[in-house]
């Protein structure tokens, strides 16, 4: 499972069973000041029988972690720790930007495509297809 973690929304993607293609599956949504919600996260993981995580790293540009770093290992740990499986960390450097241009090129109707759920689940899903076409990239 691929996640995508922001301060507003988190992007999910899972893999097809072969664990070949990453395909987007949910965006959920932060409460301000609020824990994640980890509960669906870990639905999510139930219902699609989840063996690995994959977690986006925000990393500065200069490849450094930096203070949202420590945010997204902690929740990250904290999921892989409740789901009993191993975390993966990829840095998410440019995602956003690709995953944005994905969605713009998709063919959907302009107010579908500027939806930024849909953003942050194709940040997912390209977060995910980096690790499951190079695991060695993991941090």
């Amino acid at each position: 499972m691929g996640i995508d973690f922001g301060e507003k929304r988190i992007g999910v993607a899972v893999s097809d069973p072969s664990n070949t293609v990453a395909v987007p599956l949910e965006t959920l949504v932060r409460r301000t000041g609020k824990r994640p919600p980890y509960a669906r996260m870990i639905e999510l993981a139930a219902a699609y029988d989840i063996g690995q995580l994959v977690v986006g790293l925000p990393l500065g540009l200069d490849g450094t972690e930096n203070e949202w770093c420590a945010e997204v290992r902690a929740m990250g740990t904290r999921l892989a720790e409740r789901l009993n499986v191993p975390v993966a960390w990829i840095d998410e450097r440019m995602t956003s930007v690709r995953a944005e241009r994905a969605v713009r090129s998709g063919g959907l109707a302009k107010s579908r495509r500027e939806e930024r759920g849909r953003v942050d689940m194709a940040a997912a899903q390209l977060i995910l297809q980096a690790w499951l076409d190079h695991p060695e990239m993991a941090r």
